[in-house]
């Protein structure tokens, strides 16, 4: 019958291979990407005023140069006629995109539509800076994690009673104090790491990768 020092030896050990598998994991999408995302709306205003100013904000500066020339090609192409701009403006739109996200380390997957489904999360963080407060969206995340953490909290500590009754039992104690160790870790360390642009991690964070 396992102790209960082996089981939170084993425990730990499990955990550090979920921290590592966590931390290599790709960034989660979020909406820069999307037609009616903050990236697009930044072309859209780039090419219908002729400056590109607004969207190199959005790509790392050794990227510039490649910006630029398609910015050139579709602003001399989309004169022509309707569907000349249309195309164009695809053209645009998926170049700056593809090279933000690839200046982020993650993986370009083509344009999503507007209204594309987005965590409330990012749908709160957006609006808290077009308002100016941030309160609705503290409430939401305040309620979610505690409710998250609870939860898991429970399920390891009624599995942490019956830990040592067999084997199967130790296990399952195991399972969910990982789960509920990792989940307190990953919230520690992303509440107390110093803000980064596209470092998101987690289940939900973000997936914020403007």
């Amino acid at each position: 019958m396992l102790s209960r020092i082996n089981l939170v030896r084993l425990g730990t050990l499990i955990l550090f291979s979920l921290a590592f598998l966590a931390a290599t994991a790709p960034p989660v999408r979020a909406h820069c990407d999307t037609m009616d995302g903050p990236v697009i709306k930044d072309a859209r205003t780039a090419l219908e005023s002729g400056d590109i100013t607004p969207v190199l904000k959005w790509v790392k500066a050794d990227a510039e140069g490649e910006i630029q020339t398609a910015f050139a090609e579709a602003r001399n192409v989309r004169v022509l006629n309707e569907t000349a701009r249309v195309m164009a403006d695809r053209y645009f739109f998926e170049t700056l995109v593809r090279i933000h996200r690839e200046g982020e380390g993650a993986p370009y997957t083509g344009l999503k539509p507007a209204g594309s489904d987005l965590p409330l999360s990012v749908v709160e963080a957006d609006r808290s800076l077009e308002t100016g407060s941030d309160s609705t969206l503290q409430a939401l995340l305040r309620q979610s994690l505690l409710t998250g953490l609870h939860k898991r909290y429970l399920e390891a500590l009624e599995k942490s009673r019956h830990a040592s009754e067999s084997v199967a039992s130790g296990r399952e104690y195991v399972e969910s104090y990982v789960q509920f160790v990792h989940y307190v870790e990953r919230l520690y360390l992303d509440a107390s790491s110093d803000p980064g642009h596209g470092r998101e991690a987690g289940p939900d964070h973000g997936g914020h990768d403007q």
